[in-house]
């Protein structure tokens, strides 16, 4: 898998990834990404337009909390059904 520069403002949080997120969780991946950077990629689909997250919904509120713009991803494959 090849790591991209993602836009947070182009990633789509299915509802099925909706969950509340744990702030304190939020926070130690934000002092640990500030400390020694993004270590774990995200994981993403492309989508027509945006991109769909699959996994890393507390890295990604990280960077957010961080004030970034972008975060690193992996683009994968849909599942085919």
């Amino acid at each position: 898998m090849k790591i991209v520069k993602v836009k947070l403002s182009e990633i789509y949080v299915p509802q099925a990834l909706r969950v509340p997120v744990d702030a304190a969780k939020v926070e130690a991946l934000a002092l640990d990404i500030a400390e020694n950077g993004l270590q774990n990629p995200i994981l993403v689909r492309a989508d027509k337009e945006r991109f769909v997250l699959v996994s890393g919904l507390h890295r990604m509120e990280a960077c957010r909390a961080l004030g970034e713009a972008s975060i690193s991803a992996n683009i994968v494959q849909p599942t085919k059904k």
